[in-house]
């Protein structure tokens, strides 16, 4: 069943293209999509799968029900766009100023569209059910996993496979992990508020670029000298806003950056250190400060069983020529929900190839795929869900014979 589905993938192969390539020179950005959410709706619905759009806010769920009984898996794609001019030289470049598919969205759900017509085609065959979930805003948070899965997008799923298509690995190479791949990521933002003055008088003044700068540096010695050295981490300041006029010392400044962890307890460490720090750089210069820290993602953490079972069926598929266990992510990821709420697995298909132009990182103006890279998430995926599935058979014959 699964060469005959693999054969199907194949010939479907330019249908996906041509759906990625229509997602990418229309993207519309997080929490605004609409024309994207109905385009997947209605590709669903033609197909004969029961169809909820609105899910959430703007996802879309499809449920394939197999003609056997058995276990309920869900396959999840996201299809939101950023806010970055596209600078690509190509026929599918994005026709929306300041708006593209920088990081593959578009590609997941062409890949998703595509096993949902394989799956229904052998529906019948199926010993149990699929759920497609096509998720809106995964690029900004709140995101929309946490309000899909509050309008019972993983009602009645036992498991949940998902996978990002990925530049930086090449293409004809799988990527996973056990546990902690991706890591939560946070937000921090620091209001220093000092007493400006003239330049040419430092000493009537409280300056908070001194202090803001004396913070920065402070900063970094929490993951270097507050945090175990085998526990990652990182504290990143990005931006560092004060002041206008040369000779005008600023009574304000504002920094702004990010936190990266994997385990709950360093990233309460590192809120509590950051407090503490402030506070001191604040407290000893006279200055007053306000300190907001802004929890994104939780860690994406993968399950044992489900990710072994990714490998073996990733190991099944040709062309993948390396299933290869990688390194963890300091990115973040909100299909951390649906692994906090039912066991599964996030992976990475390798779509990089530089003689296509795919060899720029994510959320890069010029970022491209390998679109071989679908017809790989497809079979992977397909055939994820397929064994999955048929394990609760598996199981009962062993019962029945023991």
């Amino acid at each position: 069943m699964l060469e005959s589905m693999y054969r199907r993938l194949t010939e479907l192969f330019p249908e996906m293209v041509k759906l990625r390539r229509h997602f990418h020179m229309n993207p519309e950005l997080s929490f605004m999509e609409e024309k994207t959410p109905a385009t997947i709706a209605e590709y669903l619905t033609r197909l004969g799968i029961e169809v909820r759009s609105g899910v959430g806010g703007r996802g879309v769920v499809g449920i394939i029900r197999g003609g056997k009984p058995g276990k309920t898996v869900a396959l999840r794609a996201d299809f939101d766009a950023l806010a970055i001019q596209d600078e690509k030289e190509v026929e599918y470049k994005s026709q929306v100023p300041g708006v593209m598919h920088a990081c593959g969205h578009d590609a997941h759900t062409a890949t998703l569209l595509a096993v949902a017509k394989v799956l229904v085609e052998n529906r019948d065959q199926l010993q149990g059910n699929v759920v497609l979930i096509h998720q809106f805003a995964e690029e900004i948070a709140p995101g929309g996993a946490l309000p899909m899965m509050e309008d019972g997008c993983l009602d009645g799923v036992d498991a949940i496979f998902g996978t990002h298509l990925w530049s930086s690995i090449p293409v004809g190479e799988i990527g996973y992990r056990t546990g902690p791949v991706m890591a939560a990521a946070d937000k921090f933002t620091i209001e220093l508020k000092g007493k400006g003055g003239h330049g040419a008088a430092p000493h009537e003044t409280i300056d908070s670029i001194v202090v803001g700068t004396a913070l920065v540096q402070n900063l970094q010695q929490i993951v270097s000298r507050r945090v175990n050295p085998l526990k990652p981490a990182v504290v990143t300041v990005a931006s560092f806003r004060a002041g206008e006029a040369f000779n005008v010392i600023a009574d304000s400044a504002t920094i702004i950056g990010t936190v990266r962890t994997f385990d709950p307890e360093v990233q309460d460490l590192i809120i509590q250190e950051m407090e503490r720090i402030t506070k001191a750089a604040c407290e000893g210069a006279g200055a007053s400060y306000e300190l907001t820290y802004e929890k994104g993602y939780p860690a994406v953490c993968n399950h044992p069983e489900e990710t072994a079972l990714l490998v073996k069926s990733a190991a099944q598929v040709i062309p993948v020529e390396n299933v290869k266990e990688m390194d963890p992510i300091m990115g973040g990821e909100d299909f951390a929900y649906y692994l906090q709420k039912v066991p599964g697995t996030f992976f990475f298909t390798g779509a990089g190839n530089p003689e296509k132009g795919a060899c720029f990182p994510h959320h890069h103006p010029r970022f491209d795929i390998d679109e071989q890279a679908m017809l790989i998430a497809a079979k992977v995926l397909i055939t994820a869900a397929f064994n999955y599935l048929q394990t609760d058979e598996a199981e009962k014959t062993i019962a029945t014979s023991v």
